[in-house]
Protein backbone atom coordinates (compact mmCIF):
# COMPACT_ATOMS: atom_id res chain seq x y z
CA UNK A 1 0.00 0.00 0.00
CA UNK A 2 1.30 3.25 -1.39
CA UNK A 3 -0.03 6.25 1.10
CA UNK A 4 0.19 9.83 -0.85
CA UNK A 5 1.15 12.61 1.38
CA UNK A 6 -2.00 15.07 0.26
CA UNK A 7 -4.48 16.35 2.71
CA UNK A 8 -7.35 13.75 1.69
CA UNK A 9 -5.84 10.18 1.77
CA UNK A 10 -6.68 7.13 -0.46
CA UNK A 11 -6.65 3.25 -0.34
CA UNK A 12 -5.88 2.28 -4.34
CA UNK A 13 -6.23 -1.06 -6.24
CA UNK A 14 -6.42 -2.07 -9.50
CA UNK A 15 -10.61 -1.64 -9.57
CA UNK A 16 -10.75 0.53 -6.96
CA UNK A 17 -10.62 4.59 -4.75
CA UNK A 18 -11.81 4.54 -1.52
CA UNK A 19 -11.27 6.97 0.63
CA UNK A 20 -9.92 6.94 4.37
CA UNK A 21 -11.51 8.68 7.72
CA UNK A 22 -9.06 11.32 8.63
CA UNK A 23 -6.51 9.77 10.83
CA UNK A 24 -4.25 11.33 12.97
CA UNK A 25 -1.36 8.87 12.79
CA UNK A 26 -1.32 10.54 9.12
CA UNK A 27 -1.12 14.23 10.19
CA UNK A 28 -4.45 15.03 10.46
CA UNK A 29 -4.54 16.28 13.82
CA UNK A 30 -2.42 19.09 12.34
CA UNK A 31 -4.20 19.89 9.36
CA UNK A 32 -7.46 20.16 11.90
CA UNK A 33 -5.60 22.27 13.84
CA UNK A 34 -4.28 24.87 11.53
CA UNK A 35 -7.86 25.17 10.14
CA UNK A 36 -9.11 26.11 13.74
CA UNK A 37 -9.07 29.19 14.54
CA UNK A 38 -9.50 30.38 18.15
CA UNK A 39 -12.53 32.19 19.02
CA UNK A 40 -12.18 35.95 20.00
CA UNK A 41 -13.33 36.63 23.45
CA UNK A 42 -16.23 38.38 23.72
CA UNK A 43 -16.01 42.11 24.64
CA UNK A 44 -18.85 44.74 27.11
CA UNK A 45 -18.60 48.61 26.96
CA UNK A 46 -20.93 50.50 29.01
CA UNK A 47 -21.51 54.39 28.23
CA UNK A 48 -23.67 56.34 30.60
CA UNK A 49 -24.26 59.85 31.09
CA UNK A 50 -26.88 62.32 32.97
CA UNK A 51 -29.49 64.57 32.56
CA UNK A 52 -30.91 62.85 30.32
CA UNK A 53 -31.12 63.34 26.37
CA UNK A 54 -33.53 65.37 24.11
CA UNK A 55 -36.91 62.91 23.94
CA UNK A 56 -37.88 65.19 20.56
CA UNK A 57 -35.02 65.05 18.65
CA UNK A 58 -33.19 61.99 19.65
CA UNK A 59 -35.43 58.95 19.82
CA UNK A 60 -36.51 58.00 15.65
CA UNK A 61 -40.05 58.00 15.26
CA UNK A 62 -41.93 54.97 17.18
CA UNK A 63 -44.01 54.81 14.11
CA UNK A 64 -41.25 54.16 11.86
CA UNK A 65 -39.62 50.75 13.87
CA UNK A 66 -37.50 48.34 12.18
CA UNK A 67 -34.99 49.11 9.67
CA UNK A 68 -36.61 51.65 7.14
CA UNK A 69 -36.81 54.75 9.91
CA UNK A 70 -35.53 57.97 9.86
CA UNK A 71 -32.43 58.71 11.38
CA UNK A 72 -33.55 61.71 14.24
CA UNK A 73 -31.89 65.26 14.47
CA UNK A 74 -29.48 63.61 17.79
CA UNK A 75 -28.21 60.99 16.01
CA UNK A 76 -27.42 62.27 12.58
CA UNK A 77 -23.23 61.65 13.43
CA UNK A 78 -23.92 58.04 13.76
CA UNK A 79 -25.23 58.25 9.94
CA UNK A 80 -22.83 55.93 8.67
CA UNK A 81 -22.85 52.88 11.33
CA UNK A 82 -26.95 52.90 11.02
CA UNK A 83 -26.37 49.08 10.49
CA UNK A 84 -24.22 48.70 12.92
CA UNK A 85 -26.66 50.10 16.17
CA UNK A 86 -30.16 49.66 17.19
CA UNK A 87 -32.15 52.08 19.48
CA UNK A 88 -34.71 50.61 21.88
CA UNK A 89 -37.52 52.20 22.94
CA UNK A 90 -39.77 51.59 25.88
CA UNK A 91 -37.29 50.53 28.48
CA UNK A 92 -37.93 51.36 32.22
CA UNK A 93 -35.93 50.93 35.41
CA UNK A 94 -39.61 49.95 36.89
CA UNK A 95 -38.21 50.58 40.53
CA UNK A 96 -36.29 53.62 40.38
CA UNK A 97 -37.64 57.27 40.90
CA UNK A 98 -34.72 58.99 41.46
CA UNK A 99 -34.54 62.03 38.85
CA UNK A 100 -30.92 63.36 39.85
CA UNK A 101 -29.54 59.77 39.91
CA UNK A 102 -28.94 59.33 36.52
CA UNK A 103 -26.38 56.35 36.31
CA UNK A 104 -26.67 55.65 39.91
CA UNK A 105 -28.96 52.96 39.00
CA UNK A 106 -28.76 52.45 35.61
CA UNK A 107 -27.05 49.11 35.60
CA UNK A 108 -28.73 47.30 38.56
CA UNK A 109 -32.32 48.66 37.94
CA UNK A 110 -32.60 48.41 41.81
CA UNK A 111 -34.84 49.80 44.79
CA UNK A 112 -32.94 52.28 46.83
CA UNK A 113 -35.41 51.56 49.38
CA UNK A 114 -35.79 47.93 49.65
CA UNK A 115 -33.98 47.48 52.87
CA UNK A 116 -36.29 48.39 55.13
CA UNK A 117 -34.66 51.39 57.82
CA UNK A 118 -32.22 52.20 55.14
CA UNK A 119 -32.56 55.00 52.66
CA UNK A 120 -30.49 53.67 50.01
CA UNK A 121 -29.75 50.27 48.68
CA UNK A 122 -28.13 49.26 45.47
CA UNK A 123 -27.14 46.13 43.92
CA UNK A 124 -24.86 44.49 41.62
CA UNK A 125 -24.46 46.28 38.16
CA UNK A 126 -24.47 44.44 35.16
CA UNK A 127 -21.00 45.13 33.88
CA UNK A 128 -19.48 43.81 37.37
CA UNK A 129 -21.68 40.33 36.89
CA UNK A 130 -20.03 40.38 33.22
CA UNK A 131 -16.90 41.16 34.86
CA UNK A 132 -17.16 38.22 36.91
CA UNK A 133 -17.38 36.28 34.59
CA UNK A 134 -14.77 37.57 31.92
CA UNK A 135 -12.14 39.14 34.22
CA UNK A 136 -10.53 35.84 35.74
CA UNK A 137 -8.52 35.98 32.18
CA UNK A 138 -7.31 39.32 32.14
CA UNK A 139 -5.01 41.20 34.34
CA UNK A 140 -8.06 43.48 34.79
CA UNK A 141 -11.01 42.52 35.90
CA UNK A 142 -12.74 45.54 35.07
CA UNK A 143 -11.99 48.86 33.65
CA UNK A 144 -14.18 51.72 35.30
CA UNK A 145 -13.62 55.52 34.36
CA UNK A 146 -15.55 58.40 35.88
CA UNK A 147 -16.49 61.62 35.12
CA UNK A 148 -13.64 63.25 37.42
CA UNK A 149 -15.94 65.84 38.64
CA UNK A 150 -18.28 66.15 41.38
CA UNK A 151 -21.08 63.78 40.34
CA UNK A 152 -24.13 65.93 40.90
CA UNK A 153 -23.29 68.16 37.79
CA UNK A 154 -22.65 65.88 35.12
CA UNK A 155 -26.56 64.18 36.95
CA UNK A 156 -25.15 60.83 38.11
CA UNK A 157 -25.90 60.83 41.75
CA UNK A 158 -24.32 58.76 44.37
CA UNK A 159 -20.98 56.37 43.08
CA UNK A 160 -17.72 56.36 41.98
CA UNK A 161 -18.42 54.94 38.53
CA UNK A 162 -21.01 52.90 36.92
CA UNK A 163 -20.04 50.45 38.46
CA UNK A 164 -21.41 48.63 42.05
CA UNK A 165 -19.98 45.30 43.21
CA UNK A 166 -22.18 41.51 44.38
CA UNK A 167 -22.91 43.90 47.54
CA UNK A 168 -24.72 47.04 46.59
CA UNK A 169 -21.40 48.85 46.97
CA UNK A 170 -19.68 51.51 44.68
CA UNK A 171 -16.36 50.65 42.20
CA UNK A 172 -14.22 53.40 41.77
CA UNK A 173 -13.28 54.77 38.40
CA UNK A 174 -10.37 56.79 37.07
CA UNK A 175 -11.22 60.21 37.10
CA UNK A 176 -9.02 61.42 33.94
CA UNK A 177 -7.12 60.28 31.20
CA UNK A 178 -4.09 60.50 32.20
CA UNK A 179 -4.63 57.96 35.38
CA UNK A 180 -6.29 55.62 33.32
CA UNK A 181 -3.44 55.83 31.07
CA UNK A 182 -0.82 54.99 33.80
CA UNK A 183 -3.14 52.32 35.62
CA UNK A 184 -3.06 49.89 32.14
CA UNK A 185 0.00 50.57 30.68
CA UNK A 186 2.73 52.10 33.54
CA UNK A 187 5.40 49.30 34.81
CA UNK A 188 5.96 49.07 38.04
CA UNK A 189 9.70 50.44 38.96
CA UNK A 190 10.03 48.12 41.98
CA UNK A 191 11.78 45.21 41.53
CA UNK A 192 10.35 41.84 41.33
CA UNK A 193 11.23 40.55 44.10
CA UNK A 194 10.22 43.90 46.45
CA UNK A 195 6.73 43.88 44.74
CA UNK A 196 6.57 39.94 46.05
CA UNK A 197 7.14 40.63 49.43
CA UNK A 198 5.40 43.83 49.49
CA UNK A 199 2.45 41.61 48.08
CA UNK A 200 2.99 39.05 51.12
CA UNK A 201 3.25 41.57 53.68
CA UNK A 202 -0.12 43.15 52.23
CA UNK A 203 -1.98 39.22 52.75
CA UNK A 204 -0.13 39.05 56.41
CA UNK A 205 -1.85 41.88 57.55
CA UNK A 206 -5.02 40.98 55.95
CA UNK A 207 -5.05 37.21 57.91
CA UNK A 208 -4.42 39.45 60.84
CA UNK A 209 -7.21 41.72 60.43
CA UNK A 210 -9.47 38.59 59.07
CA UNK A 211 -8.82 37.12 62.23
CA UNK A 212 -9.43 39.68 64.86
CA UNK A 213 -12.92 40.54 62.88
CA UNK A 214 -14.37 37.25 63.23
CA UNK A 215 -13.08 36.74 67.14
CA UNK A 216 -15.73 40.27 67.02
CA UNK A 217 -18.66 38.25 66.23
CA UNK A 218 -19.12 36.76 70.02
CA UNK A 219 -21.73 39.22 71.78
CA UNK A 220 -22.40 41.25 68.91
CA UNK A 221 -26.43 41.93 67.95
CA UNK A 222 -28.16 40.98 64.96
CA UNK A 223 -27.62 44.72 63.23
CA UNK A 224 -23.96 44.49 64.32
CA UNK A 225 -23.40 40.96 63.01
CA UNK A 226 -25.11 42.43 59.21
CA UNK A 227 -22.76 45.21 59.26
CA UNK A 228 -19.83 42.75 60.46
CA UNK A 229 -20.52 40.59 57.29
CA UNK A 230 -20.61 44.03 54.55
CA UNK A 231 -17.12 44.27 56.69
CA UNK A 232 -16.01 40.67 55.34
CA UNK A 233 -17.19 41.13 52.18
CA UNK A 234 -15.22 43.54 51.48
CA UNK A 235 -12.30 41.70 52.86
CA UNK A 236 -13.47 38.46 50.98
CA UNK A 237 -12.70 41.41 47.31
CA UNK A 238 -9.51 42.45 48.65
CA UNK A 239 -8.35 39.15 48.93
CA UNK A 240 -9.82 37.93 45.33
CA UNK A 241 -7.89 41.32 43.92
CA UNK A 242 -4.47 40.48 45.95
CA UNK A 243 -4.97 36.47 44.28
CA UNK A 244 -5.14 38.45 40.90
CA UNK A 245 -2.02 40.79 41.33
CA UNK A 246 0.22 37.72 42.58
CA UNK A 247 -1.27 35.66 39.31
CA UNK A 248 0.31 39.11 36.76
CA UNK A 249 3.32 39.63 39.17
CA UNK A 250 6.15 38.53 36.93
CA UNK A 251 3.96 39.40 33.54
CA UNK A 252 4.95 42.96 32.08
CA UNK A 253 2.69 45.22 31.22
CA UNK A 254 1.53 45.52 27.64
CA UNK A 255 3.52 48.39 25.51
CA UNK A 256 0.51 51.22 25.19
CA UNK A 257 -0.70 51.46 21.79
CA UNK A 258 -1.65 54.94 21.81
CA UNK A 259 0.50 58.29 23.49
CA UNK A 260 0.23 59.19 26.92
CA UNK A 261 -2.70 61.62 26.86
CA UNK A 262 -2.28 65.45 28.09
CA UNK A 263 -3.68 66.45 31.49
CA UNK A 264 -5.23 69.59 30.69
CA UNK A 265 -8.52 68.37 28.79
CA UNK A 266 -11.96 68.49 29.61
CA UNK A 267 -14.84 67.86 28.19
CA UNK A 268 -15.19 66.91 24.01
CA UNK A 269 -11.39 66.40 23.59
CA UNK A 270 -11.57 64.24 27.45
CA UNK A 271 -14.02 62.11 26.13
CA UNK A 272 -12.34 61.40 23.06
CA UNK A 273 -9.12 60.65 25.05
CA UNK A 274 -11.13 58.59 27.42
CA UNK A 275 -12.57 56.28 24.41
CA UNK A 276 -9.12 56.08 22.91
CA UNK A 277 -7.82 54.29 26.72
CA UNK A 278 -11.15 52.15 26.30
CA UNK A 279 -10.16 51.01 22.96
CA UNK A 280 -6.54 50.20 23.70
CA UNK A 281 -7.95 48.31 26.93
CA UNK A 282 -9.32 46.21 24.49
CA UNK A 283 -7.17 45.94 22.17
CA UNK A 284 -4.35 44.76 24.44
CA UNK A 285 -7.39 42.43 26.53
CA UNK A 286 -6.34 44.15 29.50
CA UNK A 287 -9.92 43.45 30.53
CA UNK A 288 -12.73 42.84 28.31
CA UNK A 289 -15.30 44.93 30.63
CA UNK A 290 -15.41 48.96 30.63
CA UNK A 291 -17.86 50.90 31.98
CA UNK A 292 -17.17 55.26 31.76
CA UNK A 293 -19.75 57.23 33.73
CA UNK A 294 -19.05 60.68 31.31
CA UNK A 295 -19.00 64.30 32.03
CA UNK A 296 -21.73 66.58 31.44
CA UNK A 297 -20.72 69.85 32.84
CA UNK A 298 -17.26 69.91 31.04
CA UNK A 299 -18.84 68.77 28.04
CA UNK A 300 -21.20 71.82 27.93
CA UNK A 301 -17.72 74.08 28.62
CA UNK A 302 -16.16 72.91 26.01
CA UNK A 303 -18.75 73.48 23.54
CA UNK A 304 -19.25 77.20 24.27
CA UNK A 305 -22.50 76.45 25.90
CA UNK A 306 -23.48 78.80 28.97
CA UNK A 307 -26.20 77.09 30.43
CA UNK A 308 -26.19 75.16 33.24
CA UNK A 309 -26.77 71.07 33.33
CA UNK A 310 -29.72 70.54 35.58
CA UNK A 311 -31.26 73.56 33.70
CA UNK A 312 -30.85 72.45 30.21
CA UNK A 313 -32.69 69.11 31.16
CA UNK A 314 -35.84 71.57 32.12
CA UNK A 315 -35.37 72.97 28.60
CA UNK A 316 -39.35 72.49 28.26
CA UNK A 317 -39.75 75.27 30.76
CA UNK A 318 -38.56 78.06 28.40
CA UNK A 319 -37.39 75.53 25.27
CA UNK A 320 -35.20 78.41 23.32
CA UNK A 321 -31.87 78.71 24.91
CA UNK A 322 -31.79 75.64 26.67
CA UNK A 323 -33.11 73.15 24.29
CA UNK A 324 -30.90 74.62 22.14
CA UNK A 325 -27.77 73.46 24.52
CA UNK A 326 -29.32 69.71 24.94
CA UNK A 327 -29.97 68.66 21.09
CA UNK A 328 -25.91 70.15 20.53
CA UNK A 329 -24.94 67.71 23.75
CA UNK A 330 -26.70 64.89 21.74
CA UNK A 331 -25.20 66.07 18.67
CA UNK A 332 -21.53 66.08 20.62
CA UNK A 333 -21.80 62.87 21.97
CA UNK A 334 -23.16 60.95 19.04
CA UNK A 335 -20.16 62.54 17.02
CA UNK A 336 -17.43 61.18 20.22
CA UNK A 337 -19.75 57.91 20.13
CA UNK A 338 -19.34 57.53 16.04
CA UNK A 339 -15.65 57.92 16.57
CA UNK A 340 -15.57 55.44 19.10
CA UNK A 341 -17.26 52.39 16.50
CA UNK A 342 -14.83 54.26 13.60
CA UNK A 343 -11.88 52.97 15.96
CA UNK A 344 -13.64 49.66 16.96
CA UNK A 345 -14.10 48.96 13.57
CA UNK A 346 -10.78 49.95 12.49
CA UNK A 347 -9.06 48.14 15.38
CA UNK A 348 -7.98 44.46 13.79
CA UNK A 349 -8.13 40.85 15.63
CA UNK A 350 -5.51 38.41 14.97
CA UNK A 351 -8.18 36.49 13.15
CA UNK A 352 -8.64 39.67 10.44
CA UNK A 353 -11.57 40.40 12.09
CA UNK A 354 -12.74 43.49 13.55
CA UNK A 355 -12.71 44.53 17.59
CA UNK A 356 -16.51 45.78 16.47
CA UNK A 357 -17.38 42.43 15.98
CA UNK A 358 -16.41 40.91 19.12
CA UNK A 359 -17.70 43.88 21.52
CA UNK A 360 -21.11 44.93 22.59
CA UNK A 361 -21.71 48.43 23.29
CA UNK A 362 -24.67 50.53 25.80
CA UNK A 363 -25.33 53.91 25.20
CA UNK A 364 -27.67 55.61 27.77
CA UNK A 365 -29.17 57.09 30.59
CA UNK A 366 -31.32 56.13 33.50
CA UNK A 367 -33.48 59.26 32.56
CA UNK A 368 -34.77 61.55 29.51
CA UNK A 369 -36.02 65.14 29.41
CA UNK A 370 -36.92 66.47 32.72
CA UNK A 371 -35.99 63.43 34.91
CA UNK A 372 -38.28 61.36 33.81
CA UNK A 373 -37.44 57.85 34.33
CA UNK A 374 -39.75 55.83 31.56
CA UNK A 375 -38.40 55.28 28.44
CA UNK A 376 -34.70 55.26 29.20
CA UNK A 377 -33.00 56.31 25.91
CA UNK A 378 -30.60 52.76 25.16
CA UNK A 379 -28.54 52.35 22.23
CA UNK A 380 -26.91 49.66 21.47
CA UNK A 381 -23.95 48.68 19.17
CA UNK A 382 -21.48 45.76 18.30
CA UNK A 383 -21.98 42.60 17.07
CA UNK A 384 -19.85 40.46 19.73
CA UNK A 385 -23.52 39.42 21.66
CA UNK A 386 -25.48 38.64 18.21
CA UNK A 387 -28.13 41.22 18.60
CA UNK A 388 -30.33 42.81 16.20
CA UNK A 389 -28.56 45.76 14.95
CA UNK A 390 -30.00 48.56 12.12
CA UNK A 391 -33.22 48.51 13.75
CA UNK A 392 -35.40 51.31 15.55
CA UNK A 393 -36.97 48.50 18.31
CA UNK A 394 -40.22 49.83 19.82
CA UNK A 395 -41.08 47.78 22.92
CA UNK A 396 -44.23 47.10 24.67
CA UNK A 397 -44.57 50.22 27.26
CA UNK A 398 -42.56 49.97 30.90
CA UNK A 399 -40.22 46.77 29.31
CA UNK A 400 -37.49 46.30 31.83
CA UNK A 401 -34.43 48.08 31.43
CA UNK A 402 -32.53 44.71 32.72
CA UNK A 403 -34.22 42.62 30.22
CA UNK A 404 -31.91 44.31 27.67
CA UNK A 405 -28.94 44.17 30.01
CA UNK A 406 -29.87 40.45 30.45
CA UNK A 407 -29.74 40.14 26.84
CA UNK A 408 -26.09 41.50 26.50
CA UNK A 409 -24.85 38.98 29.00
CA UNK A 410 -26.54 35.67 27.84
CA UNK A 411 -25.74 36.54 23.79
CA UNK A 412 -22.10 37.68 25.50
CA UNK A 413 -21.91 33.90 26.78
CA UNK A 414 -22.29 35.29 30.79
CA UNK A 415 -24.04 32.07 32.55
CA UNK A 416 -26.98 34.75 34.43
CA UNK A 417 -30.98 33.55 34.51
CA UNK A 418 -32.05 36.97 35.34
CA UNK A 419 -30.52 40.48 36.14
CA UNK A 420 -32.42 43.26 38.49
CA UNK A 421 -35.92 43.42 38.07
CA UNK A 422 -35.50 41.41 34.76
CA UNK A 423 -38.47 39.21 33.46
CA UNK A 424 -36.65 37.84 30.57
CA UNK A 425 -34.30 38.57 27.24
CA UNK A 426 -35.55 40.31 24.85
CA UNK A 427 -36.65 38.43 21.99
CA UNK A 428 -37.43 41.67 19.39
CA UNK A 429 -33.71 42.08 20.35
CA UNK A 430 -31.98 38.23 18.99
CA UNK A 431 -30.82 38.27 15.62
Amino acid sequence: MNLPSSRRQFLRSSTALIALPFLESLGFRRFASAAAVAARPKRLVFLGLGWGLTTETWFPDAQQPGADYVIPKGLEPLARHKADFSVLQGLTNRLVNAGHQGSTFWLTGANQLAVPGKSFHNTISADQVAAAHFGRDTRFTSLQLDCGTYAGNSGHGPGLSLAWDASGKPVAGHKNPVEAFHRLFSGDDLPLEKRKALLKRRQSVLDTVLEDAHDMRRGLGKDDNAKLEEYFEGIRDIETRLSKDERWLEVDRPKAPISEPKPVLAGYKEIELMYDILVAALRTDSTRVVGYRQPVDTLLTSLDIKVAPHDMSHYHSTMGEKLDASQRRDIANSELLAGLIDKLKAAREPDGSSLFDHTTLAFGTNTRTEHNGDNCPTLLAGHGAGLKMGHNLVLPKDTPLCNAWLTMLQGSGVPVERHGDSTGPLKELLA
